[in-house]
């Protein structure tokens, strides 16, 4: 794939859990820098989706090519894919038990392929500087959420992907999280984002796909999504 097409791009990727067929010939392409929605009902494949960007082992991918940034992503295992600037925020965040917040952040620095160094970290997020000293579990779980984005940009990184950032948390500290995931916007980093809360991940992002039980509905302009009332009743059912 030449280094002039889309900084991101997956064709025609087929995953499976075992037997089950998941993931069914989805495909989609970012530029770089754009934020990209990932919706659909309980279900449709949205994690799923995200996991095989990641290259983790489940679901493994059986079909279809994962580019990113000129490198071909569907030949890699999932730390490989890491070290070329693929960082998944899972929706369980994996904070390690027994670190600092500080901690969590350097030990994502200890493999080659660093990303921000600290101060930078800590200036975005003075919430984590704060607590820097306090164990990672120990935080709410906004915090924790800010520091599982940070622990992804102390990493090299090229394409986030956040799956469900908002979920259990509070509105007050969503507006929080967004605030931040603006920021992240306007530094022009490269973003899947999977959200329940639609509407909020549309408002953020530039372009948006819907998934419908594996595969790809719509995709088009998040602009699009928010004004087709239609469209989010059949899909999204909001």
């Amino acid at each position: 794939m030449p280094h002039d097409g889309p900084f991101f791009a997956a064709k025609d990727i087929h995953a499976y859990y075992g037997e089950s067929y998941i993931v069914q010939g989805v495909s989609f392409d970012i530029r770089h820098g754009e934020i990209l929605a990932l919706l659909g009902r309980n279900g449709a494949g949205k994690t799923s989706t995200l996991r095989t960007i990641a290259r983790v082992d489940n679901p493994a991918l059986q079909a279809g090519e994962i580019w990113l940034d000129g490198q071909p992503i569907h030949k890699m295992k999932s730390f490989e894919a890491a070290r070329a600037g693929i960082q998944l925020v899972p929706e369980d965040r994996r904070i390690i038990q027994g670190l600092t917040v500080e901690e969590n952040l350097t030990i994502a620095q200890v493999a080659p392929g660093h990303g921000w160094e600290l101060e930078r970290i800590y200036s975005h997020f003075p919430r984590l500087a704060e607590r820097r000293r306090q164990e990672g579990v120990t935080l709410s779980g906004g915090e924790q959420q800010m520091l599982a984005i940070a622990r992804a940009l102390a990493r090299n990184l090229k394409l986030l992907l956040l799956d469900e950032p908002y979920e259990g948390l509070a509105p007050v500290i969503v507006e929080e999280i967004e605030r931040i995931l603006n920021e992240i916007k306007a530094l022009g980093i490269t973003t899947i984002i999977v959200e329940q809360n639609a509407v909020a991940a549309l408002r953020l992002a530039d372009r948006a796909v819907i998934l419908d039980t594996g595969e790809v509905a719509f995709t088009g302009l998040a602009k699009d999504v928010l004004a087709d009332e239609a469209l989010r009743r059949e899909y999204l059912a909001i």
